[in-house]
């Protein structure tokens, strides 16, 4: 079963709360491991989110650039 998709912030947090556990140190090589790999899992979602996020950004700013440009032309 899938699990629900979570926001960016969500995704953040529990990577936040997998470093925190891993610093904090005594914990099992098994355990330590597990954790790493579920931090890695993580931090590739946020950048996927991220990624996306900005190439979004990039498209809007293009298309804002380009009415202007399109303004700037009618008025002249």
């Amino acid at each position: 079963m899938k699990e629900a998709k979570l926001s960016f912030e969500e995704l953040l947090g529990r990577l936040e709360e997998t470093v925190r556990a891993l610093e904090a140190g005594g914990l099992s090589l098994d355990e330590a491991t597990r954790l790493f790999e579920q931090g890695v899992h993580l931090a590739g979602q946020c950048h996927q989110i991220l990624a996306s996020a900005e190439l979004k950004v990039s498209r809007l700013q293009r298309a804002f650039g380009e009415q202007m440009s399109l303004m700037q032309e009618e008025e002249e």
